[in-house]
């Protein structure tokens, strides 16, 4: 199907039941919730991108966190990668407030736009290789609809193999030929730049694999290209 705006792939995908282990995961981890959320509702469901439809920048991430995505409904909102993530946005000026807690949280990304190459929350963050290319149409029509990105940052290796994966279907690209690390630059068939980064996640952050001052910086680069 080909999709005429936003919108209507975003229903398209808010109502995706493709993969079973991913329905009976969000699915579970919504009625079983944990402890410090039992009063909320949690979304439980696909999580659509979100953003400016203009967008120069798109910020690709895995997959909405069990708790926090799949709570709120909005990929990098209410959990540990987000506080992080955000604070740097918005210290770079790419976003309006430097925390993500929910959806009508007033944030906006500054000629930005954020969607993760997996709509479901996956078990262990781990997805198979079925699960991902189910959900590769939906970022393929996203990269389409979007029409005035330049840059794509892709936040950790599975985001950036994905982005690469969309260039393949498109012209063959040798995959090898783009290793992926943080802050690497590659101007990709389209004219399109794609930036790879490490992944906010508390494991990268705590171990000081991935610091504030490298993210900022990055992300000020971003700011600069746009």
């Amino acid at each position: 199907m080909t999709y005429k705006s936003l919108d209507q792939l975003n229903d398209a995908i808010v109502h995706c039941t493709k993969c079973p282990r991913l329905v009976s995961f969000r699915t579970r981890i919504a009625k079983e919730k944990r402890r410090q959320y039992q009063d909320w509702e949690y979304w439980g469901r696909p999580v659509t991108g979100y953003g400016a439809p203009d967008a120069g920048l798109l910020i690709v991430g895995l997959a909405p966190a069990a708790h926090g995505g799949n709570r709120t409904g909005r990929v990098f909102t209410g959990d540990k990668s987000a506080e992080f993530l955000m604070r740097c946005l918005y210290d770079a000026g790419l976003a309006s407030q430097p925390t993500s807690l929910k959806r009508d949280d007033g944030l906006i990304l500054n000629r930005g736009y954020m969607t993760p190459v997996l709509r479901c929350v996956p078990p262990g963050d781990k997805p198979t290789a079925r699960e991902l290319a189910n959900c590769q149409p939906y970022f393929r029509d996203e990269l389409r609809l979007l029409s005035d990105v330049k840059v794509i940052l892709a936040l950790g290796g599975i985001a950036f193999k994905a982005c690469l994966k969309y260039y393949q279907s498109l012209s063959p690209i040798i995959m090898k030929n783009y290793p992926f690390k943080h802050n690497v630059h590659y101007r990709m068939p389209d004219g399109k730049l794609l930036i790879g980064s490490y992944h906010p996640s508390p494991r990268n952050v705590n171990t000081k694999r991935l610091t504030y001052d490298m993210m900022v910086d990055m992300l000020m680069t971003v700011k600069e290209l746009l």
